[in-house]
């Protein structure tokens, strides 16, 4: 019995000098960033109504229904 003792203790030290601590906590405001949006970067994601058809499959067309 003793000598599971010793060894769970050692496994614990091992495993303390192994990992340490738990790194401090990153809060949310320090993931964020805001920036302001540029002009050319709205143009790239605006939305095309003439050309949105592309994009979209239909089964009745597709049939020609």
């Amino acid at each position: 019995m003793e000598n599971e003792s010793v060894s769970g203790r050692t496994a614990a030290v091992a495993r303390n000098a192994r990992f340490g601590k738990l790194p401090e906590r990153i809060r949310f405001h320090e993931m964020t960033e805001e920036r302001q949006a540029s002009p050319s970067a709205s143009a790239v994601g605006s939305h095309d109504p003439e050309a949105s058809w592309n994009h979209f499959s239909c089964l009745a067309l597709d049939l020609g229904l």
